[in-house]
């Protein structure tokens, strides 16, 4: 995941298409396609990964997210 380096596990096909680059928080690559792996709008936040399955990389993301970015 772009821009941060870490892994996280995807495990469907599926993602937002062209999304508006101010939504844009994070954004991935697979078989050539680069795709939004996490958004955001106001205070609503969605990631295509599956945090609960991603290792340490997840349990940032859950605790940065619980903690509001102070992880």
């Amino acid at each position: 995941v772009q821009p941060a380096g870490d892994h996280y596990y995807f495990v469907h096909s599926y993602y937002i298409d062209d999304p508006t680059d101010s939504d844009l928080m994070w954004s991935c690559e697979y078989a050539g396609i680069r795709f939004p792996a996490a958004i955001r709008r106001e205070n609503l936040y969605a990631c295509q990964f599956h945090p609960e399955k991603s290792q340490q990389a997840g349990l940032r993301f859950l605790r940065g997210f619980l903690l509001g970015g102070r992880g």
